[in-house]
Formats: C-alpha cells, structure tokens, sequence
C-alpha cells in the first residue's frame, strides 16, 4: 500500500513538474512575442511624434517666438510679454457695443463681429479670426509699439466668408 502511495505521489509531482514547465514556457513565450509587439508599437509613436512634432515646427514657422528678425527687432525685449500685449489689447476692442473696431464690417442682424482667435506673426503682423456668431471671417492686423510701451493697431486686410453669410 505505501508503495502505491508514493508511485503515485511521484506520478503527481512529475505531472505538475510537466505542466508547469509547459504554462512556464507558454507564458514566457507569450511575454516575449508582447514585449516585441510594443516595442515595435513603441518606434511606431516615435515615428508619428516626430512627424507632428516637424508639422508643428512648419506650422510655427510664422510666429513671433520663432523669428530671428522679429527677435532682434525688439533687441532683448521680452517677446512673450509683447505677444501677450498685443493680444490683450486686440482682445480689448471687442467690448465695444458695436464690435471690435479693427473689423471693417458692421454688425449683421443686430450682431457685432468679435475677434475670436489671434496669432502674432512678426515684429508688426498680426493675423486673426474673427465671427458674430453666423458669419465667419479673418482680419490681418498691423501693430506698432511706441517707446512707451503702448500698442497702437491699423487694419490691413479683412476677409469675410460669404458662405458663412447665411440669408434671412
């Protein structure tokens, strides 16, 4: 009777022993062959990271921060503080009961254009995009900054959408 016993406790364990050397090797198999698959997903975004990461250099290319001639127009000025600058007092024309003065169009239906979005481009471009909520459109915008600091505007183009007009 012992002798059954330990037959098959030794039938057991090499069982296991089997199984487990097979679920071992399964598993490091299937780690393996999941490590390979994210370092290949892995080069996959660092490809696609690069590549927008270039679009938005190209797409930056006309911005204050990245030009050199614009830079050194404002000789060791903070340019970050000029943009904001800038911005602000475009954003500060909106609050005008007929709309930002720097749109050359009146107000449709009783709605004033406002100046939703801007870019600073160089030391003396602005571009924007403006709207009254029915009718879209963009206004190019010259700035000038005085020796004091004050930000003066002078609109240069301005381009509504006729297929944003929408006819009553």
């Amino acid at each position: 009777m012992k002798k059954n016993i330990f037959l098959y406790l030794f039938i057991f364990s090499l069982l296991i022993n089997v199984f487990m050397y097979m679920y071992l090797s399964k598993s490091q198999q299937h780690e393996m062959q999941r490590a390979e698959s994210l370092s290949d997903r892995v080069a996959v975004l660092k490809d696609s990271l690069k590549a927008e990461k270039d679009r938005v250099t190209e797409a930056d290319y006309f911005s204050l921060q990245n030009n050199s001639n614009a830079i050194e127009y404002f000789n060791g000025q903070d340019i970050n503080r000029i943009a904001i600058k800038v911005r602000d007092g475009i954003y500060a024309l909106n609050k005008s009961d007929t709309g930002n003065t720097l749109i050359q169009y009146p107000p449709i239906d009783s709605r004033p254009f406002l100046i939703n979005k801007i870019k600073v481009l160089n030391n003396r471009w602005v571009i924007a995009d403006f709207s009254n909520g029915q009718a879209w459109g963009e206004v190019l915008i010259k700035y000038f900054i005085d020796n004091e600091g004050n930000v003066s505007f002078e609109t240069a183009e301005t381009l509504l959408h006729s297929n944003t007009l929408v006819p009553n």
